[in-house]
C-alpha cells in the first residue's frame, strides 16, 4: 500500500507530494517553489515574504464570512537524520515512505512527518470544499528546527488571524498551551597537529545505532549521548594505553541526540589485546546502564585501522575529550509550576571537525529564559576554559499558557464530543514557534495539536495512522465550532 492511498484521502496525498520535495532546514528553495506552485496549480491564493515564509488564503463557507480568521500554521522544514549505512542526498532525493501496518515510516531517513503532516492538513483544508469553516490562513514558516527564522522574520499584516492552531504537536490527545525556549551554544576549539607516532596502534572507536530522537521531547527518557559516551571511554584509556587523538566526529544537528560517534586513535604497540578487553568491558558496561533506555542494538566497538598521518596535539586532545564528557547534558531541573514538565535540559549535539577547529554544538532549552541563559553560561565557562571561542546562537522564547483560552475551550469541548474523553491540556519542553507569533501578534489565541509521531529527529520516526485519521475528524470540527 501507497501512502497516498491512505484515509484521509488528501491530507495524504499532500503529504505524499511534501515527501518528494527536498527540504531539510536552511534548504528550502525547491519547498517554497512547489508551495507556490501547488498553490498556483489550485487557483489558491498566495504570497511570501523576504525570509520565505508562504501565506495561502481560503475564504470563509458561504454564510460564515462573519466568523474570526482562523490561522492554521506548520513549518516547512523537516530533520535531516539517516543511518549511517544509508545512501541518502537530502538535497536532492525524495523521501521514501513505508506503510508498516498501523504506522508510515521511511527507509533509513528521518520521514519528515514533523512538520510535513501539519502543512498537508492545512493544504487539504484548502482543498477540501465539504468543510464547514470561516475565513482560512494556511502559514507555512521557514527554518523552524533551527532558528526559528521564519517566526522570527514574520512581519506584521502578513497573517490577520485573531486564532491560530499551530499543527506541530506529536501526540494525539494532547493539547499544547505552552512550551519551552531555547539557545545554541557554539564552541570553536583551535587545533595543531603533530606527525603521528609509528610506535602506535591505531583503532578507530566507534559508538552506534543508539535511539537518538528529539532533544526536547525525548530528553527526560535517558538515552545515550553518543558524544559523551566515546569521551568518557576516551578519557578512562588515554593514560594507561598512551592515547593519541587523531580525529573525531559525532552527532549531527543541534535539536537531535546524537545517536552516532567515533574517533581514530592511537595507543601503545604491544598492548593491543589488553585494549580489544578493555572495549568489550566498556561495551557490556553501558549496555547494562542503557538496557531499559536504549535495547540491546547499539554498539561500542574499536576495529584496527592504517596509522594516520597525524595526531591532535596531545593537550588540546586531553582538553577536548574531559570537557565532553563533563558538558551538561540531559535533564538539568524539572518545571516547580507544572508537574512532570522538564524545565531546563542540554543536549550535547555534536563534535565536529572543520578546517583548524574542532567545533562543539550543545543545544540548551527550559521554560525559564534566565534557566535557559544560565545553562547555557555554564557550557560556556566550561569550554572557554579549555580555549575554546563560544558564541551564542538560535536564541528563542518560550510560549507562556494562557488560562483564559478561549479556543482551548472549544477544542476540549470538540474533542471530548468527537472521542468521548477529556483531552490532556499540557505545556511541552520542545520549542514551537506560538511563543514568537505572541510577541509579534499580541492577544493571538493559540493552542497546537498533531496526530501521534514517534522517534521524530531520527530515521525510526514513524506516523500512526489512525491517530492522523482522528486528527483529521478533530481539525475539521474545531473549524466548524468556529465558523
Amino acid at each position: 500500500m501507497k501512502i497516498a492511498d491512505l484515509e484521509p484521502k488528501l491530507m495524504w496525498e499532500c503529504f505524499d507530494e511534501i515527501t518528494k520535495v527536498p527540504r531539510p532546514t536552511h534548504h528550502l528553495d525547491k519547498m517554497k517553489s512547489f508551495l507556490v506552485d501547488w498553490a498556483n496549480r489550485h487557483n489558491i491564493t498566495v504570497k511570501t515574504d523576504e525570509v520565505g515564509n508562504v501565506m495561502m488564503s481560503k475564504p470563509a463557507t458561504p454564510g460564515h464570512e462573519n466568523a474570526p480568521t482562523v490561522i492554521l500554521q506548520g513549518h516547512q522544514d523537516m530533520v535531516a537524520e539517516k543511518r549511517g549505512d544509508k545512501v541518502h542526498d537530502f538535497l536532492n532525493d525524495p523521501i521514501a515512505t513505508i506503510v508498516d501496518g498501523e504506522w508510515v515510516k521511511a527507509d533509513g531517513t528521518t520521514l519528515g512527518a514533523d512538520n510535513g503532516l501539519g502543512c498537508a492538513a492545512g493544504m487539504a483544508v484548502l482543498l477540501d470544499d465539504t468543510l464547514v469553516h470561516g475565513p482560512i490562513e494556511c502559514l507555512f514558516t521557514v527554518d523552524e528546527e533551527q532558528g526559528l527564522i521564519g517566526a522570527n522574520g514574520l512581519q506584521p499584516g502578513f497573517v490577520t488571524g485573531s486564532i491560530l492552531l499551530n499543527l506541530d504537536s506529536e501526540e494525539h490527545g494532547s493539547l499544547v498551551i505552552g512550551c519551552a525556549g531555547g539557545k545554541v551554544t557554539i564552541c570553536r576549539l583551535p587545533y595543531s597537529t603533530e606527525e603521528a607516532p609509528a610506535d602506535k596502534t591505531y583503532y578507530k572507536v566507534h559508538v552506534n545505532h543508539l535511539k537518538g530522537g528529539h532533544s526536547g521531547m525525548e530528553i527526560n527518557l535517558g538515552r545515550g549521548n553518543a558524544n559523551q559516551q566515546l569521551c568518557r571511554f576516551l578519557g578512562k584509556m588515554r593514560e594507561k594505553y598512551g592515547l593519541l587523538l587523531s580525529s573525531i566526529d559525532g552527532g549531527g544537528l543541534a535539536n537531535a541526540i546524537p545517536r552516532e560517534a567515533w574517533a581514530i586513535v592511537g595507543i601503545d604497540s604491544g598492548k593491543e589485546a589488553e585494549f580489544e578487553k578493555e572495549v568489550e568491558a566498556f561495551s557490556d558496561m553501558i549496555h547494562a546502564e542503557f538496557l531499559l533506555a536504549e535495547g540491546k542494538d547499539f554498539t561500542f566497538t574499536a576495529s584496527k585501522v592504517e596509522a594516520p598521518s597525524s595526531v591532535i596535539a596531545r593537550d588540546t586532545a586531553n582538553n577536548l575529550v574531559s570537557a565532553v564528557f563533563a558538558c551538561p547534558n540531559g535533564v538539568q531541573g524539572m518545571s516547580n509550576a507544572v508537574e512532570g514538565l522538564v524545565e531546563t535540559s542540554c543536549n550535547l549535539a555534536s563534535v565536529k571537525m572543520e578546517g583548524d577547529n574542532i567545533v562543539i554544538t550543545v543545544h540548551q532549552r527550559s521554560s525559564v529564559d534566565s534557566r535557559r541563559d544560565e545553562i547555557a553560561d555554564r557550557v560556556k565557562a566550561l569550554f572557554t576554559m579549555i580555549g575554546c571561542d563560544v558564541r551564542f546562537d538560535d536564541t528563542y522564547v518560550g510560549w507562556a499558557p494562557n488560562p483564559d483560552s478561549k479556543i482551548l475551550e472549544v477544542a476540549e469541548a470538540s474533542f471530548e464530543s468527537l472521542f468521548g474523553h477529556k483531552p490532556k491540556v499540557e505545556a511541552l519542553h520542545a520549542g514551537l514557534e506560538c511563543g514568537l507569533f505572541l510577541e509579534k501578534m499580541p492577544g493571538l489565541d493559540m493552542i497546537s495539536f498533531g496526530p501521534t509521531l514517534k522517534d521524530i529527529h531520527s530515521p525510526s520516526e514513524k506516523a500512526n495512522i489512525p491517530s492522523v485519521q482522528e486528527f483529521w475528524k478533530f481539525l475539521c470540527d474545531i473549524l466548524k465550532r468556529l465558523a
